[in-house]
């Protein structure tokens, strides 16, 4: 190397995320994303990892966080994955319902943690409601604030 060389430092790369839910009852929890929600188990040893497509969960049972996680996950076509959820007794926390950032549906596993699965937003449909984790709903106003409208639970 010479003197007006730099050392430069490989360039770390990030290769996604899996996140890890605590759950109560790991055998239920395996059940409901199988049944339920379509994943398949990669693994179930004393915690599992279930993955549908690209996206992969781990599922702790009593460790690893709290109950009541909520989870990003982008999907192409929210409106399909209601209807399939829907048909196969998913807890759904809210339905798929247009915002600036995504058509989003909210859906609840056994424990409570909630995924939020959403596909692009729809351009020609107005934004609605969000449901934050008290069940409070809340609007965008003109001018883009948003405004609590309904007290939840």
């Amino acid at each position: 190397m010479t003197g007006t060389q730099k050392f430069e430092a490989p360039r770390t790369v990030f290769e996604g995320a899996q996140p890890i839910l605590r759950v109560g009852d790991l055998q239920t929890s395996v059940d409901y994303y199988v049944n339920v929600l379509g994943f398949k188990v990669d693994f179930h040893e004393i915690i599992a990892s279930v993955s549908r497509d690209r996206c992969a969960i781990f599922l702790a049972e009593g460790d690893q966080g709290n109950a009541g996680t909520w989870v990003w996950i982008g999907v192409n076509d929210v409106d399909s994955l209601y209807e399939e959820c829907r048909a196969k007794g998913a807890r759904i926390r809210q339905p798929p319902t247009n915002f600036p950032w995504a058509c989003e549906l909210q859906v609840e596993d056994p424990d409570g943690n909630v995924l939020r699965l959403g596909s692009e937003p729809k351009p020609d449909e107005p934004f609605g409601p969000w449901q934050d984790m008290r069940g409070d709903l809340w609007e965008i106003k003109h001018g883009g604030e948003w405004t609590r409208t309904k007290r939840g639970r």
